[in-house]
Protein backbone atom coordinates (compact mmCIF):
# COMPACT_ATOMS: atom_id res chain seq x y z
CA UNK A 1 0.00 0.00 0.00
CA UNK A 2 0.92 3.36 -0.41
CA UNK A 3 0.47 6.40 2.55
CA UNK A 4 -2.34 8.94 2.25
CA UNK A 5 -1.49 12.06 0.44
CA UNK A 6 0.58 14.88 2.92
CA UNK A 7 2.82 17.60 2.63
CA UNK A 8 6.82 16.53 3.65
CA UNK A 9 8.94 19.80 4.95
CA UNK A 10 12.67 19.36 6.02
CA UNK A 11 14.42 21.37 9.35
CA UNK A 12 17.77 21.93 9.33
CA UNK A 13 17.40 23.05 12.99
CA UNK A 14 15.54 22.12 16.18
CA UNK A 15 14.18 25.76 16.23
CA UNK A 16 13.17 25.10 12.83
CA UNK A 17 11.42 21.86 13.55
CA UNK A 18 9.39 23.25 16.19
CA UNK A 19 8.17 26.14 14.53
CA UNK A 20 7.06 23.70 11.33
CA UNK A 21 5.01 21.67 13.95
CA UNK A 22 3.29 24.70 15.31
CA UNK A 23 2.39 25.91 11.95
CA UNK A 24 1.36 22.67 10.66
CA UNK A 25 -0.39 21.64 13.52
CA UNK A 26 -0.99 18.74 16.35
CA UNK A 27 -1.13 16.02 13.61
CA UNK A 28 1.96 16.73 12.02
CA UNK A 29 4.72 14.21 12.62
CA UNK A 30 8.39 13.57 12.66
CA UNK A 31 10.30 11.70 10.60
CA UNK A 32 13.77 10.80 12.13
CA UNK A 33 14.84 7.02 11.16
CA UNK A 34 11.23 6.04 10.14
CA UNK A 35 11.10 2.70 10.81
CA UNK A 36 7.69 2.57 12.53
CA UNK A 37 5.97 5.78 10.95
CA UNK A 38 6.57 4.76 7.63
CA UNK A 39 5.27 1.51 8.06
CA UNK A 40 2.10 2.72 9.70
CA UNK A 41 1.27 5.65 6.97
CA UNK A 42 1.88 2.72 3.83
CA UNK A 43 -0.70 0.86 6.13
CA UNK A 44 -2.75 4.00 6.51
CA UNK A 45 -2.67 3.25 10.39
CA UNK A 46 -1.24 6.80 10.16
CA UNK A 47 -2.68 9.77 7.98
CA UNK A 48 -0.52 12.90 9.00
CA UNK A 49 -1.05 15.98 7.06
CA UNK A 50 2.68 16.73 7.35
CA UNK A 51 5.65 15.24 7.58
CA UNK A 52 8.18 17.02 9.34
CA UNK A 53 12.17 15.80 8.47
CA UNK A 54 14.44 16.20 10.88
CA UNK A 55 17.40 14.34 9.56
CA UNK A 56 19.40 17.49 8.65
CA UNK A 57 19.76 18.29 12.10
CA UNK A 58 23.22 16.61 12.72
CA UNK A 59 23.26 18.58 16.18
CA UNK A 60 21.19 15.90 17.33
CA UNK A 61 23.95 13.04 16.58
CA UNK A 62 26.28 12.22 19.25
CA UNK A 63 27.24 10.14 22.08
CA UNK A 64 29.34 11.85 25.38
CA UNK A 65 29.68 11.88 28.45
CA UNK A 66 28.97 15.04 30.92
CA UNK A 67 28.50 15.74 34.38
CA UNK A 68 28.09 11.75 35.33
CA UNK A 69 25.71 10.72 32.68
CA UNK A 70 25.94 9.24 28.51
CA UNK A 71 24.06 11.84 26.72
CA UNK A 72 22.81 10.92 23.62
CA UNK A 73 21.54 12.85 20.71
CA UNK A 74 17.88 12.60 19.40
CA UNK A 75 18.99 11.46 16.15
CA UNK A 76 21.61 9.05 16.92
CA UNK A 77 21.07 5.23 14.75
CA UNK A 78 20.87 2.86 17.22
CA UNK A 79 23.66 1.06 15.25
CA UNK A 80 25.68 3.50 16.75
CA UNK A 81 24.61 3.05 20.42
CA UNK A 82 25.20 -0.80 19.70
CA UNK A 83 28.83 0.06 18.98
CA UNK A 84 29.16 3.09 21.16
CA UNK A 85 32.51 1.90 23.05
CA UNK A 86 31.58 4.87 25.27
CA UNK A 87 28.25 3.11 25.92
CA UNK A 88 29.31 -0.04 26.46
CA UNK A 89 31.80 0.85 29.42
CA UNK A 90 29.04 3.14 31.06
CA UNK A 91 25.82 2.27 30.11
CA UNK A 92 26.34 -1.51 29.13
CA UNK A 93 22.73 -2.79 29.36
CA UNK A 94 21.86 0.05 26.98
CA UNK A 95 24.35 -1.42 24.38
CA UNK A 96 23.22 -5.08 24.99
CA UNK A 97 19.30 -4.22 24.91
CA UNK A 98 20.16 -2.23 21.65
CA UNK A 99 21.56 -5.05 19.73
CA UNK A 100 18.10 -6.93 20.43
CA UNK A 101 16.33 -4.26 18.62
CA UNK A 102 14.99 -5.57 15.17
CA UNK A 103 17.60 -6.83 12.81
CA UNK A 104 21.13 -4.47 11.46
CA UNK A 105 19.14 -2.97 8.34
CA UNK A 106 16.75 -1.64 11.12
CA UNK A 107 18.75 -0.69 13.49
CA UNK A 108 20.97 1.47 10.99
CA UNK A 109 17.96 3.81 10.26
CA UNK A 110 16.62 3.40 13.56
CA UNK A 111 16.97 6.46 15.91
CA UNK A 112 17.52 6.35 19.97
CA UNK A 113 14.69 9.26 20.18
CA UNK A 114 12.40 8.02 17.41
CA UNK A 115 11.96 4.48 19.55
CA UNK A 116 11.15 6.29 22.92
CA UNK A 117 8.86 8.70 21.31
CA UNK A 118 6.92 6.08 19.37
CA UNK A 119 6.81 4.62 22.93
CA UNK A 120 5.63 0.51 22.09
CA UNK A 121 5.17 -0.83 24.95
CA UNK A 122 7.37 -4.05 23.62
CA UNK A 123 9.91 -2.39 22.75
CA UNK A 124 13.24 -2.73 24.20
CA UNK A 125 14.59 1.19 24.40
CA UNK A 126 12.03 2.48 26.56
CA UNK A 127 11.98 -0.85 29.51
CA UNK A 128 15.51 0.00 29.15
CA UNK A 129 15.32 3.82 29.79
CA UNK A 130 13.33 3.16 32.94
CA UNK A 131 15.56 0.46 34.07
CA UNK A 132 18.22 2.87 33.89
CA UNK A 133 16.77 5.89 35.36
CA UNK A 134 17.20 7.95 32.30
CA UNK A 135 15.41 10.82 31.27
CA UNK A 136 14.99 12.85 27.89
CA UNK A 137 15.44 16.63 27.02
CA UNK A 138 11.80 17.93 24.70
CA UNK A 139 12.09 21.42 23.27
CA UNK A 140 8.80 22.82 22.58
CA UNK A 141 6.97 26.61 21.41
CA UNK A 142 7.46 27.13 25.72
CA UNK A 143 10.95 26.17 25.55
CA UNK A 144 12.98 22.82 26.83
CA UNK A 145 11.92 20.71 29.98
CA UNK A 146 13.20 17.48 31.30
CA UNK A 147 11.21 14.12 31.20
CA UNK A 148 12.51 11.40 33.66
CA UNK A 149 11.42 8.39 32.34
CA UNK A 150 8.78 7.57 34.81
CA UNK A 151 6.95 10.64 33.68
CA UNK A 152 7.61 9.67 29.83
CA UNK A 153 5.55 6.62 28.98
CA UNK A 154 1.77 7.36 29.81
CA UNK A 155 -0.16 4.52 27.65
CA UNK A 156 -0.07 2.43 24.51
CA UNK A 157 2.43 4.04 21.90
CA UNK A 158 1.76 7.24 24.06
CA UNK A 159 4.05 9.66 25.46
CA UNK A 160 3.78 12.66 28.18
CA UNK A 161 5.23 14.93 24.65
CA UNK A 162 2.78 17.77 24.09
CA UNK A 163 2.03 18.10 20.77
CA UNK A 164 4.60 20.58 19.30
CA UNK A 165 7.26 19.37 21.07
CA UNK A 166 10.59 17.53 19.80
CA UNK A 167 12.10 14.87 21.97
CA UNK A 168 15.83 16.06 21.93
CA UNK A 169 18.40 13.94 23.81
CA UNK A 170 18.57 11.30 26.21
CA UNK A 171 20.30 11.59 29.17
CA UNK A 172 20.91 7.86 31.40
CA UNK A 173 23.73 7.76 34.84
CA UNK A 174 26.78 6.49 34.01
CA UNK A 175 25.90 2.43 35.76
CA UNK A 176 28.06 2.42 38.87
CA UNK A 177 30.87 0.00 40.18
CA UNK A 178 30.18 -3.41 41.26
CA UNK A 179 27.06 -3.64 38.73
CA UNK A 180 25.93 -6.00 36.74
CA UNK A 181 23.44 -6.06 34.12
CA UNK A 182 21.39 -8.13 31.74
CA UNK A 183 18.50 -8.03 28.74
CA UNK A 184 16.69 -10.69 28.03
CA UNK A 185 13.39 -11.40 25.50
CA UNK A 186 10.83 -14.02 24.72
CA UNK A 187 10.85 -13.46 20.58
CA UNK A 188 8.95 -16.08 18.29
CA UNK A 189 11.77 -15.34 16.03
CA UNK A 190 14.94 -13.48 15.82
CA UNK A 191 14.25 -9.69 15.64
CA UNK A 192 10.71 -9.54 16.42
CA UNK A 193 9.11 -7.50 19.40
CA UNK A 194 9.57 -9.08 22.77
CA UNK A 195 6.34 -11.08 23.90
CA UNK A 196 8.02 -10.79 27.22
CA UNK A 197 11.39 -8.55 27.84
CA UNK A 198 13.28 -7.88 31.05
CA UNK A 199 15.98 -5.19 31.74
CA UNK A 200 17.88 -5.82 34.79
CA UNK A 201 20.58 -4.39 36.54
CA UNK A 202 22.11 -4.91 40.40
CA UNK A 203 24.61 -3.70 42.47
CA UNK A 204 26.33 -5.35 44.87
CA UNK A 205 27.81 -3.44 47.97
CA UNK A 206 30.99 -4.77 49.75
CA UNK A 207 29.14 -6.52 52.25
CA UNK A 208 27.88 -8.74 49.24
CA UNK A 209 24.19 -7.20 49.68
CA UNK A 210 22.56 -5.92 47.17
CA UNK A 211 22.82 -2.41 47.25
CA UNK A 212 20.46 -1.09 44.52
CA UNK A 213 18.24 -3.23 42.16
CA UNK A 214 16.34 -2.47 38.58
CA UNK A 215 13.95 -4.26 36.80
CA UNK A 216 12.41 -3.07 33.91
CA UNK A 217 9.55 -5.44 31.80
CA UNK A 218 7.94 -4.84 27.86
CA UNK A 219 5.33 -6.63 26.09
CA UNK A 220 2.99 -7.47 29.24
CA UNK A 221 1.25 -3.96 29.36
CA UNK A 222 -0.20 -1.21 27.88
CA UNK A 223 3.09 0.79 28.61
CA UNK A 224 6.86 -0.57 30.13
CA UNK A 225 6.55 -0.52 33.64
CA UNK A 226 9.23 -0.85 36.67
CA UNK A 227 9.12 -3.32 39.15
CA UNK A 228 8.85 -1.43 42.24
CA UNK A 229 7.78 -4.29 45.01
CA UNK A 230 10.43 -6.75 43.00
CA UNK A 231 13.52 -4.43 43.71
CA UNK A 232 12.04 -3.35 47.43
CA UNK A 233 12.62 -7.28 48.33
CA UNK A 234 16.30 -7.62 46.56
CA UNK A 235 17.26 -4.35 48.47
CA UNK A 236 19.21 -4.59 51.55
CA UNK A 237 19.26 -8.42 50.85
CA UNK A 238 21.82 -11.28 50.20
CA UNK A 239 21.42 -12.32 46.62
CA UNK A 240 20.97 -15.90 46.92
CA UNK A 241 18.59 -18.04 44.61
CA UNK A 242 15.41 -17.89 46.67
CA UNK A 243 15.76 -14.28 47.05
CA UNK A 244 15.82 -13.78 43.41
CA UNK A 245 13.11 -16.04 43.06
CA UNK A 246 11.21 -13.90 45.33
CA UNK A 247 11.70 -10.93 43.19
CA UNK A 248 10.84 -12.87 39.75
CA UNK A 249 7.60 -13.74 41.29
CA UNK A 250 7.19 -9.92 42.26
CA UNK A 251 7.69 -9.10 38.64
CA UNK A 252 5.34 -11.42 37.12
CA UNK A 253 2.69 -10.00 39.53
CA UNK A 254 3.35 -6.51 38.49
CA UNK A 255 2.80 -7.27 34.93
CA UNK A 256 -0.51 -6.58 32.93
CA UNK A 257 -0.41 -9.04 30.08
CA UNK A 258 -3.49 -9.37 27.66
CA UNK A 259 -4.13 -12.52 25.83
CA UNK A 260 -3.13 -13.12 21.99
CA UNK A 261 -2.32 -14.76 19.06
CA UNK A 262 1.01 -15.64 20.99
CA UNK A 263 -0.23 -17.32 24.11
CA UNK A 264 -2.41 -16.37 27.15
CA UNK A 265 -1.85 -13.58 30.04
CA UNK A 266 -1.52 -16.42 32.56
CA UNK A 267 1.85 -18.04 29.83
CA UNK A 268 3.18 -14.24 29.73
CA UNK A 269 2.85 -14.06 33.37
CA UNK A 270 4.68 -17.12 33.94
CA UNK A 271 7.11 -16.43 31.46
CA UNK A 272 7.78 -12.84 33.13
CA UNK A 273 9.11 -14.60 36.24
CA UNK A 274 11.06 -17.74 34.45
CA UNK A 275 12.88 -14.42 32.38
CA UNK A 276 13.13 -12.30 35.54
CA UNK A 277 14.42 -14.98 37.24
CA UNK A 278 17.21 -15.33 34.59
CA UNK A 279 17.78 -11.88 34.31
CA UNK A 280 18.45 -11.44 37.62
CA UNK A 281 21.01 -14.55 37.56
CA UNK A 282 23.01 -13.23 34.93
CA UNK A 283 23.56 -9.54 36.29
CA UNK A 284 24.56 -11.17 39.26
CA UNK A 285 27.24 -13.53 37.42
CA UNK A 286 28.75 -11.06 35.81
CA UNK A 287 30.10 -9.59 38.90
CA UNK A 288 30.53 -12.75 40.59
CA UNK A 289 27.82 -11.59 42.86
CA UNK A 290 25.52 -14.50 42.99
CA UNK A 291 25.36 -16.40 46.60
Amino acid sequence: MKPAPFEYVRAASVRQAVDLLARHGPEARVLAGGQSLVPMMNFRLARPPCVVDINGIRELDYVRREDGHVAIGALTRQSTVEHSDLVRTHCPLLAEATRLIGHATIRHRGTVGGSLAHADPSAESPATLLALDGEVTAVGPEGERRIPSGDLFVGFCATSLVPGELLTEVRIPVTPPRTGWAFLELTRRHGDFAIVGVAALVTVGRDGTCADARLALCGVAPTPIRCDDAERLLKGTRLDQQALMDAADAAAAAADPSDDLHGSARYKRRMVAVFAQRALRGALQRIGGLQ
